[in-house]
């Protein structure tokens, strides 16, 4: 029996150091708190990111805050945060987890394509963020399904996107703004248009003059189509980030939207090297901590999409077997998206707050419908309902 209990201790440690050498993969159950019966059914959660990971201070760590909530309830469930480097890995990542997991959380367009792995694994769940599940039968890539272990959400990005572009306007005082992207997925896309719509609409009811800046060689492409705005082409490289903000700001621009997860950092880097001049607008989550510089802050307000609240409740449905495969837009009449207002958290004029309150309320009652730049959506940000 001794040698028994000495190889199983010897096995516990190399298996301990293999798990290390793992790098990016790790078991996180820190949010644990000892509120949960010890006989509750435990869940082992993966959440698989693009190469900016869970620490991103935007995108992605907002996903993995909803799953620690949920964790800090349940202290008998655990999360396993997986860095994928390779975006082009990315739906492989999700083939070799799957097994070793009960809840797969996939934040990023880049994993439309689980699709088939949630077919063939019906007892596992899965909650895509930020895109549909694509249709395995479909060769274009393009057609998308519904699957019943799959809850994919999507977000109405142009209406976060419209309020940035709102007070962007408002607060520029050279009259020179631009929205800086991460890549052309949808998703950055719609922030884009709403942007460039919220801007045209203070120009149009606010008194404003401003002017949406794109930098031609930053230009974003859809297929063959060029879209204008500034794309960075990654969301995990800060670098390039700064150098695209440096060469707005050299064309004079003033607020800057960077909509690029992890490489908008550069952006709010090149804003504190400003001297005062440059303000950014933090996205998908509330980035005032990430402005501060010294006494200052860089941060006018940030939009939002509530991605944490959203992953937490389908993590409660899996738990108490109510879970229900689904694909949703969650807008700002289902407190989706919406911006900070709070006092402390950001640096608008009352006016600017006064405006956003207003175009919420007309996004909320459909008298404002910004644009998504989809296919389909031919609505341009000069000429949509509202303007």
């Amino acid at each position: 029996m001794r040698v028994k209990r000495v190889l199983v201790a010897v096995l516990a440690v190399l298996l301990v150091a293999g798990l290390a050498a793992c790098g990016p993969t790790k078991t996180d159950n820190s949010a644990n708190t000892d509120n949960t019966n010890s006989s509750e059914k435990a869940l082992k959660i993966a959440i698989i990111t693009s190469p900016s990971g869970v620490d991103d201070g935007s995108f992605n760590q907002n996903n993995y805050e909803g799953i620690k909530a949920f964790i800090g309830k349940h202290s008998a469930s655990t999360v396993t945060p997986i860095r994928q480097e390779d975006q082009a890995k990315s739906i492989q990542s999700v083939q070799d987890a799957v097994a070793d997991y009960d809840v797969i959380v996939t934040p990023g367009y880049q994993f439309a394509g689980i699709t088939k792995i949630a077919q063939e694994n019906p007892d596992k769940k899965f909650i895509l963020v930020d895109a549909f599940p694509a249709d395995p039968a479909d060769a274009s890539g393009f057609k998308t399904t519904e699957a019943p272990n799959i809850y994919a959400m999507q977000f109405a990005e142009q209406e976060s996107g419209f309020y940035a572009g709102v007070a962007a306007a408002m607060e520029s005082t050279s009259g020179k703004v631009a929205v800086m992207n991460g890549q052309a997925f949808p998703s950055n896309v719609h922030y884009q248009r709403g942007f460039e719509a919220g801007v045209q609409y203070a120009n149009k009811h606010n008194g404003t003059k401003a002017t949406c800046v794109s930098l031609p060689s930053y230009a974003g492409m859809v297929g063959k189509e060029n879209i204008g705005g500034n794309y960075v082409g990654s969301f995990a490289d800060p670098a390039k980030g700064k150098v695209v903000a440096e060469a707005l700001i050299a064309q004079g621009v003033d607020v800057i939207f960077p909509a690029a997860g992890f490489s908008g950092s550069g952006a709010f880097t090149a804003a504190k090297e400003s001297n005062g001049k440059v303000k950014v607008i933090g996205c998908d989550v509330n980035q005032w901590n990430d402005g501060k510089n010294g006494d200052a802050n860089v941060v006018l307000t940030s939009v939002l999409k509530v991605m944490d609240v959203q992953v937490e409740r389908q993590l409660e449905n899996i738990l108490n077997d109510s879970f229900k495969g689904a694909n949703v837009t969650l807008h700002a009449k289902d407190d989706g998206t919406g911006f900070v207002s709070t006092e402390g958290q950001q640096q608008l004029s009352a006016k600017t707050l006064d405006a956003l309150k207003a175009a919420e309320e007309g996004i909320k009652n459909g008298t404002i419908v910004p644009p998504t730049g989809d296919a389909g959506d031919t609505t341009s940000p000069t000429a949509f309902p509202g303007l």
